[in-house]
């Protein structure tokens, strides 16, 4: 029986009290969706298997005190098949223990779940646009994209989990000063001459200037403006490439890049994107004009200030960028819309969400801007290549894919974060993505080795799954679907690697008291065959928390 089962029979039961309630001439207006049914894990064990105090919520429209209510839900909760006991507890709690057949069925349920299992439908019908990193095209991904990049990709894994269609976008911010100053730099190293005063430092500049003159060995014959551009338009094509490369090797994946300066090319009509939002701006009342300036009425949205779209000299500012894209998202379908960004960035919070307001949108409803906090790590060395950061390529090649996405995964986004290296890359207990790693290994060892002495699956009696730390093991499996749509709606990934943890500890404890192989000459029996679907089940649980934090699942360590 699953969690879900149970609240499904907890409310069928409250119904029916509240008719014969109505059938005794009592007025009783419920307003109680199956939603409102839920379910807690007794924080003692041997409080049982689940909680409820749905008692103490119905108590007023049922003009009774939540004790006596739930004393007749308990007695209708024991005599369903399944429940072991159902007892009142406190001022209206009910505690309900599930008998071991009912318990262990769960671990056949998982299994033929497959990768599935976890997955639900609580965001079913949200179309979400989350965007994530989102770092210049001038230079290589440093320590500070790491983590929003770690985060950002498990955030849309787990809202995905939860049945919404997201997207996840890199906004390439190739327009503007730095795209200049960035050209002006790798033309000067092609020529080699020092970095011009504001440019960009380290010999990964000089890199792309080798890389610029091998595509294009005329260059320095160029026109001034000519070569300029060029050495530009290439560079930027070989860094953003690089940047996509480091994505990928971190298993970090984008369904769409969109390009900051696609929208400020004008059109057949002679309009960019970014004209055009500003248009469709003032034709909704929020865009007036003054001191040669066009200003959007942000104010009336609760931001701090009214903002500048264009300056009198007609340049475009980034908040008319910002506005013309976040239309633009709109345009796409994309009703809801993530932003995850930097410390740096807390300016932006009210800006963006009174952009929102000034679209049409509910700020409090359609946007969420989430920032995130800074993170280092003890000893790492600032990259050999760019001089002043520590590279995203550097820390992967230190400390691997695996335990930076774990570790930047398992602390929330806005909690400031500093990682020891010697503690990720021990191979003991103290590290948490070690540990959790190994408990799924080990489910494959017990596999392999059961294959090996003929022990299957051909049985499946739960009943017999009655030790302790099977009774725990299951508890814990059954709150996986939990901890994975409360994670999707909280935006907190870091609640699936709290829980795989708990997992990995409750399977080593359940493996060394219960069995799988047959020990000596002893027969192969149906305990054996049932404890490999628990086994099992429980390696696919680590397999699919591990995967919505980006991280993989081996099953030799």
């Amino acid at each position: 029986m699953t969690p879900a089962d149970l609240s499904r029979v907890l409310y069928d039961l409250v119904l029916a009290l509240a008719e014969r309630r109505r059938a005794a001439g009592v007025e009783v207006e419920l307003g109680l969706a199956l939603g409102d049914v839920t379910l807690e894990r007794p924080k003692l064990r041997e409080h049982g298997d689940w909680a409820s105090s749905i008692a103490m919520r119905i108590a007023k429209p049922f003009g009774q005190s939540p004790r006596d209510i739930a004393t007749e839900l308990a007695e209708g909760l024991a005599a369903i098949d399944g429940v072991a006991t159902a007892e009142v507890a406190g001022p209206g709690f009910i505690n309900i223990r599930l008998d071991a057949a009912a318990a262990g069925a769960l671990a056949k349920t998982i299994v033929e779940a497959g990768e599935r299992y976890g997955h639900g439908d609580s965001l079913a019908g949200s179309v979400i646009n989350l965007e994530f990193v989102s770092a210049n095209p001038t230079g290589p991904l440093h320590i500070g994209h790491t983590r929003w990049a770690a985060l950002g990709d498990s955030i849309g894994r787990v809202l995905r989990a939860a049945g919404a269609e997201v997207a996840n976008e890199y906004y390439i911010n190739d327009a503007g000063s730095q795209m200049a100053v960035f050209g002006l730099s790798v033309l000067a190293a092609a020529k080699g001459e020092p970095t011009p005063e504001g440019g960009y430092p380290g010999s990964y500049i000089a890199d792309l200037a080798e890389q610029v003159l091998e595509r294009e060995p005329k260059l320095l014959e160029l026109a001034d403006d000519v070569a300029l551009h060029t050495a530009t338009e290439i560079a930027y094509e070989l860094q953003l490439a690089e940047i996509r490369e480091s994505l990928d090797r971190f298993n970090v994946h984008f369904d769409v890049w969109t390009s900051e300066r696609r929208m400020q090319v004008k059109g057949d009509d002679g309009l960019s994107d970014v004209d055009t939002a500003i248009e469709r701006l003032r034709a909704q009342g929020h865009v007036f004009d003054e001191d040669d300036a066009v200003w959007v009425r942000t104010t009336d949205f609760g931001d701090d200030k009214d903002r500048v779209a264009r300056r009198g000299n007609g340049v475009y500012t980034y908040f008319a960028a910002d506005a013309a894209y976040y239309l633009d998202k709109g345009d796409r379908g994309f009703k809801h819309k993530i932003y995850l960004l930097g410390a740096d960035h807390h300016g932006y919070v009210h800006r963006l969400k009174a952009l929102a307001g000034a679209a049409g949108d509910d700020p409090e409803r359609d946007i969420e801007v989430l920032i995130g906090q800074l993170v280092s790590i003890n000893g790492a060395k600032l990259s050999k290549r760019a001089g002043n950061i520590i590279e995203l390529d550097d820390l992967q090649a230190w400390l691997g894919t695996d335990a930076l996405r774990y570790t930047l995964g398992r602390y929330p986004a806005d909690s400031p974060l500093t990682i020891d290296p010697e503690i990720l890359q021990r191979r003991t207990n103290d590290n948490p993505v070690f540990y959790v790693q190994y408990a799924h290994a080990r489910t494959s060892a017990v596999d392999r080795n059961a294959a090996s002495v003929g022990v299957d699956r051909s049985t499946f009696a739960p009943e017999l799954l009655d030790h302790e730390t099977e009774s725990a093991l299951l508890g814990a499996l059954q709150e996986f679907p939990r901890i994975v749509a409360q994670s999707a709606e909280l935006r907190e990934p870091h609640r699936v690697a709290r829980y795989i943890e708990e997992l990995a500890g409750l399977y080593h404890r359940w493996y060394d008291n219960c069995r799988v192989l047959p020990l000596g000459d002893e027969p192969i029996g149906d305990l054996h065959r049932t404890r490999l679907w628990l086994n099992d089940a429980t390696g696919q649980v680590i397999r699919n928390g591990l995967d919505l934090l980006g991280v993989s699942a081996p099953e030799r360590m």
